[in-house]
């Protein structure tokens, strides 16, 4: 009975969450029409591994589908429109892009259109972190794109619409909640008369790491800290997580795979025995008051774009919208000179940010342009693309999805799409751990993160800073730093001949 107990357990654990995941795996926030029995054997047919190597696979020059544009030389590559988006909302776009660079100013002010910043924030505009349209900029390079969520181990039953769900869906496991004086964000600025909450500190430890052929990498251990606490002590339980501020490319087309798609790879219990157990996050909607499928985020703790930019509009900027309508941001009650500080909402727009801004902002984030690849029959790449997938690589960066078919959303609308990422949570080891778990995603779990636009990332941004803190500065030390399920795949790089290694590195940089 020894043996078939396990079995009998991750049976009934399947069937569990097989009926829990058609509740969460519902998309009320798009226009969808159902895919035809015909269709849907076709996108199998498309989205099938590759077997042959020796030239590019039909439209991988295009990873966007029909939405992909040219690939600029100049650090505006990832600013550009969808290659299909109609011309009548080219200026929905425009003004979007204006929005998401405009500079929010204190309260009280005579720009009432603009007032409302913080009273504690980490940056002035989205443009600010997301430079270019790009990932962050880093503390070194006086950038703000980098900032320190907070939280504290959740003592007691879940006191949270999902937090209960999960409970529930997934039983007791440590869980973590806000802090209960600084949030669930380190904001390192704050308006005039109101105490920053403390400045994020960062040194590195670095350390070298040999390969095979007498090839070595330098990993930077990150070291953080807070300092000048403006509220008082942390305390000693406070759990902190550095987030860089990602790449905005192909947001609506991540947000257009259906979500059935990404729970079909997801195999928690690794059933297959293959070492890979995707897990999917799961998120409380607040516009739409139900689980959701988390999809955005470095532990995809959103399910929506127009969520992440309202969230990130409530932590970053300490902007009021529709769906999070705070003045005083993500500031907490004990915090009282930031609640009591004037604020920029109660006029006619009733928050900072009104729903109009939103869905302008959400639908400028939506439709940043995927670049077209590039080199994609040079030899040494496709060479490349074959150690990809023998090395096991895309058994979690996905290549390729369809996107749903959708009404009155034509820029990503049932297209070929190669962001490769498979949307799910994987356990990345001890070396990437935070050690601060996040609605379902554990301390040492993380989205795989997509990996279109990957070699444009020096042009765009200027400098090289990859993984959630940016600790990684070239991609061959990014993939050294992978661990748990993908220590396999890591180990293979580091001991396959150098001029496999480098053919890898050369079509990750044709992406």
């Amino acid at each position: 009975m020894r043996s078939v107990t396990p079995v009998i357990l991750l049976i009934c654990a399947a069937v569990a969450t097989q009926a829990a995941s058609s509740e969460y795996a519902a998309e009320p926030h798009l226009p969808i029409v159902p895919r035809t029995a015909d269709e849907a054997a076709r996108i199998d047919a498309v989205t099938a591994p590759p077997t042959d190597f020796s030239a590019p696979e039909t439209f991988e020059e295009n990873p966007a589908g029909a939405a992909t544009v040219r690939a600029r030389t100049t650090a505006d590559a990832f600013s550009q429109s969808s290659g299909n988006i109609p011309f009548e909302r080219e200026l929905d776009f425009k003004v979007g892009n204006g929005l998401f660079k405009k500079l929010w100013v204190s309260s009280p002010s005579s720009t009432k259109a603009s007032d409302g910043l913080g009273p504690v924030y980490n940056a002035r505009s989205c443009q600010r972190c997301h430079v270019k349209d790009g990932r962050g900029k880093m503390p070194e390079d006086d950038g703000a794109g980098l900032f320190l969520r907070l939280s504290v181990p959740q003592s007691g039953p879940a006191d949270s619409e999902i937090g209960r769900y999960l409970e529930a869906l997934d039983g007791d496991v440590p869980r973590a909640m806000p802090h209960p004086v600084y949030g669930a964000q380190l904001q390192d600025h704050a308006v005039q008369g109101v105490p920053a909450e403390g400045q994020m500190t960062v040194r590195y430890e670095p350390r070298e790491v040999a390969l095979s052929g007498g090839d070595s990498v330098t990993l930077h251990d990150p070291v953080y800290g807070i300092e000048a606490p403006g509220y008082g002590p942390l305390g000693d339980t406070t759990m902190i997580s550095p987030r860089l501020a990602p790449q905005m490319i192909g947001l609506g087309l991540l947000e257009a795979i259906p979500a059935a798609d990404i729970l079909a790879n997801a195999d928690p219990y690794d059933a297959d025995g293959d070492g890979i157990s995707g897990r999917a996050q799961i998120v409380w909607s607040h516009e739409f008051d139900r689980p959701m499928l988390g999809r955005f985020g470095w532990k995809a703790g959103n399910p929506t774009i127009r969520e992440q930019a309202a969230s990130a509009f409530a932590g970053d900027i300490g902007i009021s919208s529709p769906l999070f309508t705070d003045g005083f941001g993500e500031c907490t009650a004990r915090q009282d000179a930031c609640v009591t500080a004037p604020h920029g909402d109660g006029d006619a727009r009733e928050t900072e940010i009104d729903a109009e801004g939103l869905d302008l902002v959400t639908f400028y984030s939506r439709n940043l342009a995927v670049p077209a690849r590039r080199d994609i029959d040079d030899p040494e790449v496709l060479r490349g693309k074959q150690v990809f997938h023998e090395t096991g690589c895309a058994s979690c960066h996905t290549p390729k999805f369809v996107t749903h078919r959708l009404e009155d959303q034509p820029e990503q609308s049932f297209q070929l799409i190669w962001p490769m990422t498979d949307m799910l949570l994987h356990d990345m080891g001890d070396g990437l751990a935070d050690n601060r778990p996040e609605l379902r995603a554990t301390g040492r779990e993380w989205r795989t993160a997509p990996l279109w636009g990957l070699g444009m990332t020096r042009q765009v941004s200027g400098a090289e800073h990859y993984l959630h803190d940016g600790r990684a500065r070239s991609i061959l030390e990014a993939v050294m730093w992978h661990g748990g399920e993908a220590a396999a795949a890591k180990t293979r790089v580091a001991e396959m001949p150098k001029p496999d290694r480098d053919a890898l590195i050369r079509y990750l940089e044709s992406l």
